[in-house]
């Protein structure tokens, strides 16, 4: 799993590279949405389609009528999502090509 998170870590250029916890994960990624939400929201919009996050989810999550805030409701979706990136990414791994090394 440590693989896991380190692509994780990169994906969301997170330096401190120590073992955190989903509630752990969820907290860092919901502190980072809440920045973007009152500073940069197209970019965070951004973020999210190339995730492909379904927009029909990002809406219900920026909604009233969801019970996290919208912060939170958003940072479930991309841990998510990312964990999903992950596992596909493990099931899948393909070894290098050889002579293809930059």
């Amino acid at each position: 799993m440590n693989e896991s998170f380190n692509l994780i870590y990169n994906d969301l250029n997170i330096e401190n590279q120590q073992e955190l916890t989903a509630d752990q994960w969820l907290e860092l990624i919901a502190d980072r949405v809440s920045w973007f939400l009152e500073h940069d929201k197209d970019l965070l919009m951004s973020y999210l389609y190339r995730l492909d996050i379904p927009e029909e989810q990002i809406d219900k999550a920026l909604t009233p009528i969801d019970p996290d805030p919208a912060n939170i409701a958003i940072a479930k979706l991309i841990y998510k999502r990312q964990m999903e990136r992950v596992a596909t990414k493990i099931k899948y791994k393909v070894d290098p090509i050889e002579g293809w090394e930059f």
